[in-house]
């Protein structure tokens, strides 16, 4: 009896899309199983068929794992219609690696690429709780009731935000530093979360994801994840807080 898998695991286990990514993939390339178009993301696949994408045969590829220090003015995809600067045109490598989540075009900070659509998925999925770390400039004074907010929720169109974790770390005369993590992924969110309760948003970083901070990576560059760094990913999701 042959065994099947769904196309979005297979496509994303062969590196060529996370699998979030894999409807819009389909739907711009033309992706074969055994000669037989794939047409939606649910569409069940005999496990060792072989694929094509625009008629060139895939095979699995090794994994690869970058960390990168995304500049503005960058978006976070692997290709943009509009021609613009991404994030995978800033790393040198063969693989077809694409970003774990995203960073809206002015935010700027750590952004992790990678051609492991498995783990891209957990990580960026809410139920495993992987925290992301960003410090926001925010123009005048964060008051106490603000911070109450982050911590508790705030009302989006989309929903409440889960709670998060919020710390003041410098106050100017015109301006704060605070750091803010949470713990899902939702559009824009930390803009949307301060355009909600009218905090002046005047920078946007992010400094850490899960284990993994910059350092002293500079802007626009990038290294690839040593092998301890990538244990340490899968061990978050292997066991969510």
């Amino acid at each position: 009896m042959k065994t099947t898998i769904r196309a979005d695991k297979l496509l994303s286990s062969l590196g060529i899309t996370s699998r979030r990514g894999v409807e819009n993939f389909i739907k711009s390339h033309k992706v074969t199983a055994d000669g037989t178009k794939i047409t939606e993301h649910g569409q069940r696949i005999y496990t060792k068929a072989k694929i094509k994408v625009n008629g060139e045969e895939l095979k699995k590829s090794k994994k690869v794992y970058f960390l990168l220090n995304k500049p503005k003015g960058v978006v976070s995809t692997a290709r943009d219609e509009f021609g613009r600067r991404n994030v995978v045109s800033l790393i040198k490598t063969d693989a077809r690696i694409f970003p774990v989540g995203r960073l809206d075009r002015d935010t700027h900070g750590l952004l992790i690429l990678t051609n492991d659509g498995d783990l891209t998925n957990m990580l960026i999925h809410p139920k495993y709780h992987i925290g992301k770390t960003y410090q926001l400039a925010i123009k005048g004074q964060v008051q106490p009731s603000h911070i109450e907010k982050f911590e508790t929720g705030i009302e989006l169109e989309d929903g409440i935000t889960q709670p998060a974790r919020i710390s003041v770390i410098q106050k100017r005369k015109d301006a704060t530093i605070v750091e803010l993590t949470i713990f899902e992924g939702k559009k824009r969110q930390i803009r949307r979360m301060c355009e909600a309760i009218r905090l002046p948003l005047l920078d946007l970083m992010r400094i850490k994801f899960g284990n993994l901070t910059l350092d002293d990576l500079k802007e626009g560059q990038y290294r690839e994840l040593t092998g301890r760094e990538v244990e340490n990913l899968k061990n978050l999701v292997k066991n969510p807080a």
